[in-house]
């Protein structure tokens, strides 16, 4: 009874209201005297409470001598409850003022709990796609939430690695005084989704270190992270079809290629290739 009567109270109706519903509910058509008596209050304050119920939909008044008063029926209630509901929460999302930022802020989220919790959330809003790049660890971790958004007809785009595999396709960067030896110490396995094309977390998660992520729906990031997955399904598709030749021209993982890029000494006029890498090992996308 008293639970009844508090989920009443949290749904807007008075206690002398509340107390009222559940007694006509109890004991069917009553008159006022009738459900005073009941609940051992005045009967003015019955009479009125009686009236505004009625008025707002909740009770059937019958004509008559005593006038006697009726509950709905509870799933009526409950859907008329719930559309009054949804129309004022649809109000207030519409209506309620807003102060748009100058530009979209950044935030971080600290601790494996904070971060898979923010992006279950934003993977449950999710309406049109989803980009992932993941390792198969933490794909693991979000495989119900995604299976619900492509239930609700979301498009899920994946970039999944091994966790058998022992770094990404693309070479690192590493820092000018960072050990040779040093330079695939990464401690971690990074993550990133892209959410709509509007909200994106990107962050790194592992046995060995603390998990962060960074979150945020500024456009140049969203861009960002969408540039480096198309990058990466396009070179995938590109070695499944060329990859003999690749491998022949330009060697494994195209190495060639990449040191241009990634070991340069800024010292060097020339950009001079200096240092020696080993080429990283195939990463599986699906």
């Amino acid at each position: 009874m008293e639970q009844l009567l508090h989920h009443l109270r949290n749904l807007g109706f008075t206690e002398m209201e509340a107390k009222i519903m559940v007694e006509l509910a109890g004991k069917g058509p009553s008159s006022g005297y009738e459900v005073a008596k009941g609940l051992g209050v005045s009967r003015s304050n019955v009479y009125s409470t009686l009236q505004r119920l009625c008025q707002q939909g909740y009770l059937h008044r019958s004509e008559g001598d005593p006038v006697r008063y009726s509950m709905l029926k509870t799933e009526e209630l409950t859907r008329m409850i719930a559309g009054q509901m949804k129309e004022s929460l649809s109000f207030i999302e519409n209506r309620m003022p807003r102060v748009e930022p100058d530009q979209q802020p950044f935030y971080n989220v600290e601790g494996d709990r904070n971060v898979m919790e923010a992006l279950a959330r934003e993977l449950e809003r999710a309406e049109h796609e989803i980009v992932v790049d993941v390792w198969r660890e933490e794909a693991a971790l979000m495989r119900s939430e995604l299976e619900q958004a492509e239930q609700r007809g979301v498009k899920l785009l994946w970039s999944c690695i091994g966790s058998d595999t022992g770094m990404e396709r693309l070479l690192p960067w590493p820092a000018w005084n960072q050990d040779a030896g040093d330079r695939h110490a990464l401690k971690g396995r990074k993550f990133s989704f892209v959410i709509d094309r509007r909200w994106c977390m990107l962050g790194m998660r592992g046995e060995d270190c603390a998990t962060q992520a960074l979150v945020t729906e500024h456009p140049v990031m969203v861009e960002l992270l969408l540039h480096h997955f198309t990058q990466e399904m396009v070179l995938y598709e590109v070695e499944q079809d060329l990859g003999g030749e690749l491998a022949e021209r330009y060697g494994p993982a195209y190495e060639r290629i990449y040191r241009k890029y990634v070991e340069v000494d800024p010292r060097e006029a020339d950009s001079e290739v200096i240092g020696d890498f080993d080429g990283p090992e195939d990463s599986e996308e699906v």
